[in-house]
Formats: structure tokens, C-alpha cells, sequence
């Protein structure tokens, strides 16, 4: 009998205000010392007071807008009971059954197709402090730092739409470039402003009948989510077809081991025990706020990809990975107003930019472990395309318009700078590269004697090393057509 997989994701993001949830402590805490960024009421102090962070409703209602969903006129905060050390109060302030927003989608594309994945709702609660396990002399305990308590953290909980591990990365990264477009999260999942828990189950293909749902934790990139899912989804066909049964629980992801292990069994929602959050009142939400804060949402990933494909003629696959970064899209935009881009091809100059973007900026990125805001402090778009020109005008070559923007990249400098001190301009003079050739041709008697005999291979071999004693600077196609003429002459 075969099996499917199902697939749903809840993904808590922390929201970018200055402040906490329910309190006015600042978010900033990355850096700063263990519980100094506290106070009485994300201590879970007895007899205080929360108040609500009206910029996390706004971030909250933006998102929820992005993801097609319908926003409530009315909803409030429910405390979630739960025992947990890192829990302060004993009990969460979150949202139950009257969330911000629901209904919405989330659209992926799979197997040449677009698929949407439906969200089930969006809405508000507060982070959970942090554990800190410790072991000396064989002895283990516990520190707790309170800094995160009470951080906005905005849930997302998506429909079981999900057919494979590959369609969940595929979701969460384009999720994860929604929150950055609207600049509601950092979305940072190694730093845990995007964390991500999954319910995965089976059921025989053709029927409805889910077998016991499991959720899987621990999970800090789209590497170990979609690993994750690959070894819980055979896991559990492997069970099945030995005759086991599979029951309700949480697992954790081992990293290290490459598998789940079991936690705890899952709980279901009346052991949170919820019930509306007394201090604290409900809230309605107007449709006139809804429709101001609709003005304020950027232009999407998606929206954006279709613009790079319309009006710059660029293929789906350049749009595609220039928009799934805001910062990488920006900077590619920007290099179209310089004044430099004015100087290449109008037919191929947006083209041009994009392969220099996707092909060699792209890789000096991943080199150096940064992202391409920093890359463009120290080569601004103008240098960038500076730099293209060059390389276009045959100032310089493909070879040495690399070597370049590494030094660009490096010290900071604009390429004619380079170009002067390093003496790297390419070589264009007739008579130079001919006077070059005739030494080739004299020092490499048996490729010579090969191109003459038919070998059309042996030429490609001269024009190498011509370029090889010019260090890369002449001009490749002047130098074959030169050798071409002298081979020819002998």
C-alpha cells in the first residue's frame, strides 16, 4: 500500500518593535548581559499590569494582509496555561479562538505549477525567556535569562497542504522573504527571530484517513527542516509497513545524529486550559486602520518578480533569485539608475547586471559569509557598473574584470583606481599583440605544425598561452584572429 505525506507548519516570527509585547523593556537584548532587559512584568511579577504594543497589532495585521487573510473586526488575548521553566508566569498571553487574521494563502511553485497553501490564521503572543544548560565537574543545571520574555512573537500557522519536505523549504523561504519586504522581522531562523515547528503524518494514498499526527521541534534552518521531514516522513512508513502503530507525540531534531527523537506526547488544546487574558481588553479593529495599514505594504516578492520580468525582459530564473532577497532586488535596481548604466547596451544592460549580480557578487557573498547590503558599502552599485562598462568598452577582460571586483570588494576602490596602480588595462594595440604572437607561434613549433595539419583545437592552445604571457590583458579575440593571420602566412 502506498503512502502520502501531509504536511502542516507553524512558524513563530519576533516582530522588529523597540519594545516588548506587554511591557516597555527593549528588544535589543542580542548583545546584553543576562536579565538586563527586564522588568516586574516580563518577570511575571505578581499583581502587575501588561499593556498592549500597538506597532506588533500593526506588524500583525500587515503580515496577515500580505498572506491573503481576511482581518477580524474583533479579537482579544487568551493566557495559555502550560508548566515550563522558561515560562515566567506559568502561563503565555497569546490567542485563541478570536486571532487577527485567518483565511488567508500562500502561493509556492512545484512540479512546473503554482500551488497554494492555505493559512489558517494569523496572530499575537509573547516569547518565552531563555534556557541556558550548563555541566561542570559532571554535574548539569540550568540558567534561565529573561531577556527574551515578552518579544513580540507573531504565529503563523498554515494548512496541511504540504506534500513534501521540498515543498516546505520552498514555503518557508518564501514566507520568510514576505517578512522582510514588509520589514515586520529580521526572519533570521540561526538567530531564532524565525523558528519553525512541523506537524507531519501519512495516510494511505486515496483516502482521507490521517494516521497520528506528529510534531517535530528543534529545527534552526531550512536545511534541518527539510532533513527533518525526509527522516520523519520515512520513519514513519517504515513503522507502518513492520506493523507498528504510530501515536501522537513530539520529537525533537538531533542534528548531529540526522534524526528525530521522541519528547513528550502532544498535547491537545483544552490542556492549555485557555480562557480570555482578564487584564487586558479586547480590541476592534476598524476597517479604516485595516485599509491604512493595506497602503503601507510594499511591493511583494512576487509582484516584484513579474515587474523584473516585464520591464526588463529578464528570465524567470534571474527574477526569481534577484527578488527572493529585498536587499539583493534594491541593489539591482539601483545599479539601473546610475549614470554608469547609461554607458551599456540598452538591449542587454538590465541582463548584464543581473548575471554579474547572480554569477560573481553572489559568490563573494557566500565566500565571506555576509549578505549584500555589506558587499554594497564597499562596491556601491555605481562602482559595480563601472566596472561592467569597462569590461563592455573591451577596456578590460571577462578574466580581469574578476580579479578586479575582488580588489573592489577588498579595498574599497573604484576599478580605474585598480586598474592604474595594478596596470591591468586590457591590451587592444594591433602591433603589441602581433609582435606577441610571432614569439608565440616561434616558442610552440608542434602546435603550430597541428593547426597546419587540420587540428583546429591547436590554435585555442596558442591563443592560450598568448594570453598567458600577456597575463590575461589582450584582447582574446584580436589575439585569435592575429594568430590566425600569421599561422597563415607561414
Amino acid at each position: 500500500m502506498g503512502y502520502e505525506t501531509i504536511i502542516g507548519l507553524e512558524v513563530h516570527a519576533q516582530l522588529n518593535t523597540t519594545s516588548k509585547m506587554y511591557c516597555r523593556c527593549g528588544t535589543d537584548y542580542a548583545n546584553a548581559k543576562p536579565n538586563t532587559h527586564v522588568c516586574p512584568v516580563c518577570l511575571g511579577m505578581p499583581g502587575v499590569l501588561p499593556t498592549i504594543n500597538t506597532q506588533a497589532i500593526e506588524y500583525t495585521i500587515m503580515t496577515a494582509l500580505a498572506l491573503n487573510c481576511t482581518i477580524s473586526d474583533y479579537t482579544k488575548f487568551d493566557r495559555k496555561n502550560y508548566p515550563y521553566p522558561d515560562l515566567m508566569k506559568g502561563y503565555q498571553i497569546s490567542q485563541f479562538d478570536a486571532p487577527i487574521g485567518c483565511g488567508g494563502w500562500l502561493s509556492i511553485y512545484t512540479n512546473g505549477s503554482e500551488k497554494r497553501i492555505g493559512i489558517t490564521r494569523v496572530h499575537l503572543e509573547e516569547d518565552v525567556a531563555k534556557l541556558l544548560h550548563r555541566t561542570v565537574n559532571d554535574k548539569t543545571y540550568s540558567l534561565v535569562d529573561v531577556n527574551r520574555s515578552g518579544v513580540p512573537l507573531m504565529e503563523i500557522v498554515g494548512e496541511p497542504d504540504i506534500g513534501s519536505a521540498e515543498e516546505a523549504r520552498q514555503y518557508l523561504v518564501k514566507l520568510r522573504s514576505i517578512l522582510r519586504y514588509l520589514g515586520v522581522s529580521t526572519a533570521n531562523m540561526e538567530e531564532g527571530s524565525f523558528r519553525c515547528d512541523a506537524n507531519i503524518s501519512i495516510r494511505p494514498e486515496g483516502t482521507k484517513e490521517l494516521l497520528a499526527k506528529i510534531e517535530v521541534k528543534n529545527m534552526n534552518s531550512f536545511k534541518a527542516v527539510y532533513q527533518a521531514l525526509k527522516y520523519e516522513e520515512e520513519r514513519q512508513r517504515k513503522a507502518v509497513s513492520q506493523g507498528k502503530k504510530l501515536s501522537q507525540e513530539t520529537r525533537g531534531w538531533v542534528e548531529d545524529k540526522g534524526k528525530t527523537v521522541s519528547q513528550r506526547s502532544k498535547e491537545y488544546a483544552h490542556d492549555y486550559r485557555y480562557f480570555p487574558e482578564p487584564d487586558l481588553p479586547p480590541l476592534m479593529i476598524k476597517a479604516e486602520k485595516v485599509e491604512e495599514i493595506r497602503a503601507k505594504i510594499p511591493e511583494l516578492p512576487q509582484a516584484r518578480r513579474d515587474r523584473f520580468i516585464s520591464d526588463y525582459s529578464l528570465p524567470e530564473y534571474d527574477a526569481n533569485l534577484l527578488t527572493g532577497s529585498k536587499a539583493m532586488a534594491d541593489y539591482f535596481e539601483d545599479c539601473l539608475v546610475t549614470e554608469e548604466y547609461r554607458r551599456l547596451p540598452r538591449n542587454k544592460g538590465a541582463k548584464e547586471v543581473s548575471n554579474w549580480i547572480i554569477g560573481e557578487v553572489s559568490r563573494i557573498i557566500n565566500e565571506n559569509n555576509i549578505d549584500i547590503t555589506h558587499f554594497g558599502e564597499k562596491v556601491t552599485p555605481s562602482k559595480l557598473v563601472e566596472l561592467l562598462v569597462l569590461n563592455e568598452e573591451g577596456i578590460v577582460n571577462i578574466a580581469i574584470s574578476k580579479s578586479i571586483l575582488e580588489e573592489m570588494f577588498d579595498s574599497g576602490l573604484n576599478a580605474k583606481e585598480i586598474m592604474e596602480y595594478k596596470g591591468l588595462s586590457q591590451i587592444s594595440d594591433s602591433n603589441q599583440i602581433e609582435k606577441i604572437a610571432g614569439r608565440v607561434i616561434a616558442a610552440n613549433p608542434r602546435a603550430v605544425a597541428d593547426y597546419r595539419a587540420g587540428k583546429e583545437q591547436s590554435l585555442k592552445f596558442l591563443v592560450g598561452q598568448l594570453m598567458k604571457e600577456t597575463k590575461g590583458r589582450a584582447n582574446p579575440n584580436l589575439a585569435g584572429e592575429l594568430l590566425k593571420k600569421k599561422l597563415g602566412e607561414g
